[in-house]
C-alpha cells in the first residue's frame, strides 16, 4: 500500500513538473529592400525544468522525441539549420537567425562526456532519422572542432569555455524538400493542425527564392539569479517570397502562405503576428484590418516601428496594398558582408579567394572559419591576407592540416578590418585523384565546399534583426539595445570539378564485348549444329536453265488461277 501510494505521489510530480512549460507562436513580415518580402515564423518552448537530470519520459509541450536524442547522447547545446537558396546580407540585412546553404550542424555537449566523436556520429544519425534529413553522412572525417567562431548560447556551468567539446559539420550539397518539413512540423505541441503552423504550405513554401528550417536547443537561466535553470527550444521557418513570382507588390497572408488564418493554436500562450512598416515613409502600404497596436523600438540608435496583430477568431486575414506610385529606394548595405569564390583553371591547382567588406565608419575584429573537405588539400604559405591593396597580418591564426580521408582542413583567423575596406583573402589548393568509388553518382557536377562563417560583434543595429542572446522570442528584440550584437555572416557555397575518370568507358566496354561475343558466337553455332549437304551440279546450259524457270513460273500462274476459277465457281453455286 505504502509503494502504491509512494508511486502516485512521484506520478503527481511528474505531472506538475511537465506542465512547468510555456509555448509561443510568432509570425514576422518585413518587405525587403530588393522588392521581396521577408517572413519568419518562430515557436519557441520554454521548460521549466533540471536538464542535468532531466529524462524525458513525461513532458507537455516540450518535443520528447528530441529530448530523448540530448539525454541519450549527453547533449548540452543543439543547433540545427536546413537551407535552400542564399541569403543576400548586401540587400536584405541580417535575418533573425542565420543559416549556412544546405545542411548545418553543431552541438556542445557536456563536459562529461567520455567519447565526443562518438556521441557525435550517433547524434547525427539520430537527427537524421528524426527529420529525415542526409545527417547520417557527418562524421569525424568532416567534422571540426571551432575555437573562436562558437560560444555556448546558454547556460555553462564551467569557468571558462573548452571547444574539445564543440562538434560542427555541414552538408552543402543537402536538398531540402517536404520530407524534412513534415517531422519538424510534428515537434510543435498543435503540429500544423491549428496555429501558425498552420500556414506551412508545401507548395507555397518551396516556390520561394531563400527558405530555412531549423531547431535550436539550449539551456538557459530561469530567474536574474540563475539559481535554476530551464530548457528552450526555438524552431523557426524562414521564407522570402519574391514580387515577381507572386505577381505583383501588394501582398496578403493568403497569396504568401496559400491560406488565411484560422485560430491561434490552443497551447499557446501567445500568437503574434508583427509587421515592419519602418519602409512606409519612403514606400507607404495600408494595412488591412488595423493593427491591435503599433509598437516602437529603438535598438542601437536606430528606430523601427511594427505593427501588431494578436491571433484569435476575429483575425483571419492580413493584407498589404501599397498606395501611390513605387518609388526609387537607396540601397544601404550592412556593416559587414562577405563572399567568396574560386580562381584558377585546369585539374591541377586551383584557389579560394574570400572578400570581407567593412562598410562600418570604425574597425571590425572579425573571426573567419573555413573547413574544407580533406580532398581539397590547402597550403598555408600561400596564404595572402590585402586590404585595399595593404598587406594585413591576422591577430591570430589557427591551422590543422587535414589528413587523408580521416580529417577535414581547418582554417581560422582573427582579423581587424579597417574601415571602409574592401579585404581579400586567397589561398591556393590541389586538385586530387580519389578511388573511384568515392565519387558521387554525378561525378562530373563536382564537389561541394561549404560557407565560411565570418563572426563579429557590431556596435550598431543597422538592419539587425536578430534575437538577443538571453531572448525567446520576437518581442525580446524590440528596444533589446546592448553593448553589441553579434553577426554571423555565412557566404555561398562553392563547387569544384576534380580529376574525374571516364565512367562511361566501363559501359563502351560491355557493349564492345558483348558485340564481339554476338559476332563470333552465331557463325561458330551454324558450323556446330547445321549439317551441309552436297548439291549435285546440274550439267544444263544456262540457256536452258533459265527456260526451265520460266515455265515453271508460267505453270504455277496457270495453276493458281485455275484453283481462283473454281473457287469461285462453287461459292456462285
Amino acid at each position: 500500500m505504502k509503494a502504491i501510494l509512494l508511486l502516485s505521489i512521484i506520478g503527481c510530480i511528474n505531472c506538475v513538473d511537465s506542465l512547468s512549460d510555456t509555448f509561443t507562436e510568432e509570425l514576422f513580415l518585413k518587405p525587403l529592400y530588393s522588392k521581396q518580402i521577408y517572413a519568419h515564423l518562430h515557436f519557441s518552448t520554454k521548460w521549466d525544468t533540471d536538464y542535468v537530470i532531466e529524462s524525458f519520459r513525461h513532458t507537455h509541450l516540450f518535443p520528447r522525441a528530441l529530448g530523448e536524442i540530448i539525454e541519450r547522447h549527453n547533449v548540452q547545446e543543439l543547433h540545427l539549420s536546413l537551407t535552400a537558396g542564399l541569403w543576400r546580407y548586401e540587400t536584405w540585412g541580417y535575418p533573425i537567425v542565420d543559416a549556412a546553404p544546405g545542411a548545418e550542424l553543431w552541438a556542445w555537449f557536456k563536459p562529461d562526456t567520455q567519447d565526443v566523436d562518438k556521441n557525435w556520429k550517433e547524434l547525427a544519425s539520430s537527427l537524421s532519422g528524426l527529420i529525415c534529413a542526409s545527417l547520417n553522412f557527418i562524421d569525424v572525417p568532416n567534422s571540426i572542432s571551432p575555437e573562436y567562431s562558437f560560444r555556448p548560447s546558454g547556460v555553462v556551468n564551467q569557468p571558462f569555455v573548452n571547444s574539445s567539446f564543440l562538434r560542427y559539420s555541414a552538408l552543402p550539397r543537402e536538398i531540402v524538400c517536404i520530407e524534412n518539413l513534415t517531422p519538424w512540423k510534428k515537434l510543435l505541441p498543435c503540429e500544423s493542425r491549428k496555429g501558425l503552423a498552420s500556414l506551412l504550405n508545401s507548395l507555397r513554401i518551396y516556390n520561394t527564392r531563400y527558405h530555412s528550417v531549423a531547431i535550436h536547443l539550449r539551456p538557459v537561466c530561469r530567474d536574474a539569479e540563475c539559481e535554476l535553470t530551464s530548457l528552450e527550444v526555438q524552431q523557426s521557418v524562414a521564407l522570402v517570397y519574391d514580387y515577381g513570382i507572386l505577381g505583383t507588390r501588394n501582398w496578403s497572408i493568403r497569396q504568401l502562405f496559400g491560406q488565411g488564418l484560422f485560430g491561434s493554436c490552443p497551447l499557446a500562450k501567445s500568437s503574434t503576428v508583427y509587421v515592419d512598416i519602418t519602409s512606409n515613409s519612403s514606400s507607404p502600404f495600408l494595412l488591412i484590418p488595423d493593427p491591435d497596436e503599433y509598437v516602437t523600438s529603438k535598438r542601437g540608435a536606430y528606430t523601427s516601428t511594427f505593427a501588431k496583430y494578436d491571433i484569435n477568431g476575429d483575425i483571419d486575414h492580413i493584407s498589404a496594398t501599397y498606395i501611390g506610385k513605387q518609388n526609387v529606394l537607396i540601397n544601404s548595405p550592412p556593416p559587414l558582408h562577405a563572399n567568396q569564390y574560386l580562381t584558377g583553371y585546369g585539374q591541377e591547382r586551383g584557389g579560394i579567394v574570400i572578400k570581407l567588406y567593412n562598410n562600418h565608419w570604425e574597425s571590425l575584429d572579425v573571426v573567419v572559419l573555413q573547413s574544407l573537405p580533406w580532398y581539397v588539400p590547402i597550403y598555408l604559405h600561400t596564404l595572402k591576407i590585402q586590404s585595399n591593396g595593404k598587406q594585413l597580418k591576422p591577430l591570430v591564426l589557427k591551422y590543422i592540416p587535414g589528413k587523408l580521408r580521416k580529417r577535414p582542413y581547418y582554417l581560422e583567423l582573427v582579423l581587424r578590418l579597417p574601415p571602409q575596406s574592401t579585404t581579400s583573402i586567397s589561398v591556393d589548393f590541389e586538385h586530387v585523384f580519389l578511388k573511384w568509388t568515392e565519387y558521387p553518382p554525378d561525378a562530373s557536377h563536382g564537389f561541394y565546399i561549404g560557407s565560411t562563417i565570418i563572426s563579429s560583434m557590431l556596435n550598431v543595429a543597422r538592419n539587425f534583426t536578430a534575437l538577443p542572446q538571453d531572448g525567446l522570442t520576437i518581442a525580446d528584440s524590440f528596444n533589446a539595445s546592448r553593448s553589441g550584437y553579434l553577426v554571423q555572416v555565412r557566404t555561398e557555397v562553392m563547387v569544384i570539378t576534380l580529376p574525374t575518370p571516364d565512367f562511361s568507358m566501363p559501359y563502351n566496354v560491355i557493349c564492345l564485348a558483348c558485340t564481339v561475343v554476338a559476332l563470333a558466337f552465331g557463325p561458330l553455332h551454324n558450323i556446330t549444329t547445321k549439317r551441309l549437304i552436297l548439291k549435285p551440279q546440274s550439267d544444263e546450259k544456262l540457256l536452258v536453265r533459265i527456260k526451265n524457270k520460266i515455265l515453271r513460273v508460267i505453270k504455277g500462274d496457270t495453276n493458281s488461277k485455275s484453283s481462283d476459277d473454281s473457287t469461285a465457281a462453287t461459292s456462285e453455286k
